[in-house]
């Protein structure tokens, strides 16, 4: 495995693998790998020559007040698991190495970021496409493999990669899960013993919303202020939202049908968790 930081020795290893005409797998993250990453490497690994995995604390998508400088930053150990996963390649650059000056132009995100995490996070969805618009022209993959876990996050790389005609296959992987249902996350770390019995609550509650799709329930008004009444009622944490939309549009809907995703984000003492499912509702039947 080769770790590379630079994007000029990034693009002379790339035309090696370029000229024997293999295949790209892209994982991009932020580092801290866990078991949901492990996933999207694995898949990337069934379907591709060579998997290349960046790690990059995006400045970006970042706002004010938000946890960049505390981001954790594990370069070592996720160098060990990305060897033994297989990854050909890290790509690690520095904020410097992305952004050597300021940015003259940057995506600007119109649809499907006034809702879910965008809503209250302006501008990150313009730092998340940004910075993936780079990554995809300097890796220059095949595939590149995202987690549902953040399911706007997926949506809004899959708009713009058809919007700007970029010739890379979006594959979404299924959200790893702890025993207990909690979606696996790098902040998870952050709950402490009641909050985190507390947690698993939150896919619960999806689940729920589901069952009462299947039964038949469609106005997603109230949908969602029963999700509301059972996280106040079930949890400690503040509630930033509870959403009910189709996917990827990520359009609100009066009576739900298509494509849906419910997803939900809770704020609990030093720790943001969001998580969502993706149902189809077709002939009144999910």
């Amino acid at each position: 495995m080769k770790t590379i930081t630079s994007v000029s020795d990034f693009r002379r290893e790339l035309q090696v693998h370029k000229v024997q005409n293999q295949s790209i797998g892209f994982v991009p993250t932020m580092g801290a790998l866990h078991e949901g990453h492990f996933s999207l490497i694995k898949a990337a690994k069934q379907m591709n020559d060579i998997v290349v995995l960046s790690i990059f604390v995006n400045p970006l998508q970042f706002g004010a007040g938000e946890d960049y400088d505390s981001y954790p930053r594990e370069l070592t150990k996720d160098k060990i698991q990305a060897d033994e996963l297989g990854v050909d390649i890290i790509f690690a650059p520095t904020v410097q190495d992305i952004y050597p000056r300021s940015m003259y132009s940057k995506i600007r995100v119109e649809k499907g970021v006034q809702v879910l995490c965008g809503k209250n996070r302006p501008g990150h969805f313009d730092g998340v496409a940004t910075v993936v618009l780079k990554l995809f022209h300097i890796v220059e993959p095949d595939r590149a493999y995202f987690g549902l876990k953040d399911a706007q996050q997926v949506a809004v790389i899959q708009n713009m990669v058809f919007d700007f005609n970029v010739p890379v296959e979006i594959i979404a992987c299924e959200t790893i899960r702890e025993d207990d249902g909690l979606a696996v996350s790098s902040r998870n770390i952050n709950l402490t013993k009641e909050e985190r019995m507390q947690a698993p609550l939150l896919y619960k509650c999806l689940q729920q919303t589901k069952q009462k799709l299947e039964a038949g329930n469609r106005a997603s008004v109230v949908l969602k202020d029963e999700m509301k009444s059972y996280f106040l009622t079930h949890t400690d944490a503040s509630i930033d939202y509870c959403e009910i939309v189709t996917f990827p549009e990520l359009k609100h809907q009066d009576e739900v049908s298509g494509q849906i995703l419910i997803a939900a984000a809770l704020q609990f003492s030093n720790a943001r968790l969001i998580d969502n499912i993706i149902v189809h509702v077709k002939g009144g039947k999910v």
